[in-house]
């Protein structure tokens, strides 16, 4: 597994690590409008899914917006940003922010997307900063764990990594 710190302190992720080459687990989520979403509502396309431990906090922001910026100029790349926040404040926040290229889905059901992947943060049920790309076979290409859970991802390299999927 992953060696995860939060400020600091080691968690305890649940789940498998997953890792480039594998197939991609299924998974099953809720939008924001409480309807569930699974890996296969967007087979067919290429998926960048950005994990954020939550979406009111300056680092999940500011990875949210990024990607919001980076999909309106990608072409069948689906963005998916996932937390365990409820699909109300999701919807509240997207909606006050101006999101509208990324698809917010939430984990805080069961966990399904955390276990699934890997990233459920047993110690605080949040989910930690990762982004997996996913091609339209449902193949994982790109895998990045963030190792502190406050830092940022490498953008850079999980854009070129949805660009190459595609």
């Amino acid at each position: 597994m992953a060696n995860i710190t939060f400020k600091g302190n080691p968690v305890t992720l649940l789940g498998s690590e997953v890792k480039a080459g594998d197939q991609a687990p299924h998974f099953t989520v809720l939008a924001n409008d409480l309807s569930e979403v699974s890996l296969e509502d967007s087979k067919g396309s290429v998926r960048l899914i950005s994990v954020v431990p939550s979406i009111d906090t300056g680092v999940c922001d500011a990875q949210t917006r990024r990607f919001n910026e980076e999909a309106a100029k990608l072409h069948n790349v689906k963005v998916l940003t996932v937390s365990v926040d409820l699909p109300f404040a999701q919807a509240r926040w997207c909606g006050s922010n101006g999101i509208e290229n990324v698809q917010t889905l939430s984990d805080h059901r069961d966990l399904s997307f955390g276990e699934a992947y890997g990233v459920a943060i047993q110690e605080l049920r949040l989910l930690a900063r990762a982004v997996f790309v996913v091609d339209s076979n449902n193949k994982v290409t790109y895998v990045e764990y963030v190792n502190e859970a406050t830092n940022h991802p490498n953008y850079e390299a999980a854009v070129e990594a949805a660009k190459k999927a595609e």
